[in-house]
């Protein structure tokens, strides 16, 4: 689950350190535990030295406000090629790629959809499979990811030189 009060907090540090805080999530593990998994991007890419002094600085963070109840583990990763989508912002970004989609609940006896980003309309995710264009209520979104094709590595390899 997206952490929106949590993405707030540790933004401006990361923000500081020269990264952009693309998202951060929770995933409950157990009744009292939990994974923070902070995803953090950069146009030069994200090496595990970027994750380490980044870790470094949310840890502080985190000591020092306290925000979180119960005990968590800290993960602090790039979105990778494949990159989750958490925000309509994210799905503007990347308008013209092809991404899976997992609903919470069916569309026409269906959960799971695949194909080319067409736009934002609104709350509605506009995905163009090979057959039938579909409005995806964002709200009715559990989770959505770039797939990779030749296009999401030729574009990452482009911007790698």
């Amino acid at each position: 689950m997206l952490d929106v009060t949590l993405q707030r907090l540790l933004a401006p540090a990361i923000t500081a350190l020269g990264y952009e805080l693309f998202a951060v999530e929770r995933l409950a593990q157990g009744r009292h535990s939990s994974i923070l998994r902070v995803y953090i991007d950069s146009p030069d890419g994200i090496t595990i030295d970027d994750c380490e002094r980044v870790s470094y600085q949310v840890s502080g963070i985190l000591d020092v406000e306290d925000p979180i109840r119960g005990s968590y583990t800290l993960e602090v990763s790039s979105p990778g090629l494949d990159r989750p989508l958490f925000t309509l912002d994210h799905f503007l970004r990347f308008v013209g790629r092809k991404i899976h989609v997992k609903l919470t609940q069916p569309l026409d006896s269906r959960r799971h959809f695949m194909g080319i980003l067409q736009r934002v309309d609104g709350q509605n995710v506009i995905l163009q499979t090979e057959d039938t264009e579909y409005n995806l209520p964002y709200p009715h979104i559990d989770k959505a990811r770039l797939v990779l094709d030749d296009q999401l590595l030729n574009s990452k390899s482009q911007t790698m030189r």
